[in-house]
């Protein structure tokens, strides 16, 4: 797997020509390291960041065009879409990812709609029974952050689990968000397996200069909670809402941070699938 695209290849040279004449030391080197973490952690989201923006915007300000704001946004993810193709943004193996994930989030979303877990509450053209086509891409996001992720910081590991446990998990992961409306909720006990598997597990990455570790589990709440801040934004864009703001906006609820945390593992499984996670080879920086 390549780590940057051409273009990519590019900004990264001609960074690292600006980067490498600043003074060194101490400070100066993690202050460095921290600004190119939020560079590049900024890069990885361009496609929620750029989805993210739409909504906002188009929430303090929508003017009568005759569209509606969901058939504006599937078609503006169509273009976001292709032109980061199209300009060698994103691989085609990160767009395999990411079409699975949208495929796998509208099946959930067609579920999920029709049992009342939450709503759409405008109109679209462009829609699937209850649910409009931009939704699809928000899942979408999700998977092109974790695709693009992995290359843009050269994500390696150490003691990573078997793919084929954490394809089963994935899976069992899937069918308890339908399944758990008819039997019980096996939530907790997909919680104990993913800390089971992932808890050895340390993932080693490089901002700029130097390489970093984190605990897996760690680094998963976080993404998970990155995930649950977008969507507060959403819910407040009337995006999409959930029941107990049907009467006005109110916080999502922090039970949606742990269903993220298992959904965007799904994500993760997924981006193994096309690109097979690397092991750590501690090398000399």
């Amino acid at each position: 797997m390549n780590q940057f695209t051409t273009l990519e290849a590019r900004i990264d040279a001609a960074a690292h020509a600006v980067l490498a004449r600043l003074p060194r030391g101490r400070l100066a080197d993690g202050l460095v390291e921290f600004v190119v973490f939020g560079l590049k952690q900024a890069w990885a989201c361009l496609f929620g960041g750029l989805m993210l923006g739409m909504i906002l915007v188009t929430r303090l300000w929508w003017p009568d065009i005759g569209l509606a704001r969901y058939d504006a946004w599937f078609l503006a993810a169509l273009l976001i879409q292709g032109a980061m193709l199209a300009l060698r943004l994103e691989t085609l193996s990160e767009a395999k990812v990411i079409l699975i994930f949208h495929l796998v989030g509208t099946g959930m979303e067609l579920f999920k709609t029709s049992a009342g877990s939450w709503i759409y509450p405008e109109d679209a053209i462009f829609r699937l029974s209850g649910v409009p086509l931009f939704s699809g891409f928000m899942y979408a996001c999700v998977g092109s952050y974790m695709a693009r992720i992995q290359r843009i910081f050269d994500i390696t590991f150490t003691r990573y689990p078997p793919v084929w446990a954490t394809v089963l998990l994935a899976l069992a992961i899937y069918v308890n968000f339908f399944s758990h409306h008819f039997i019980f909720d096996f939530r907790w006990l997909l919680f104990a397996v993913l800390a089971i598997l992932y808890f050895p597990s340390t993932m080693h990455y490089r901002v700029f200069r130097f390489r970093h570790r984190m605990p897996v589990l760690l680094a998963f709440l976080l993404v998970a909670l990155f995930i649950w801040i977008a969507e507060n934004i959403g819910t407040w864009s009337r995006a999409w809402i959930y029941p107990d703001q049907a009467d006005g906006w109110t916080l999502v609820s922090w039970s949606k941070l742990g269903s993220w945390y298992l959904l965007m593992l799904i994500s993760v499984v997924l981006v193994t699938l096309v690109h097979p996670p690397k092991a750590y080879e501690p090398v000399v920086d």
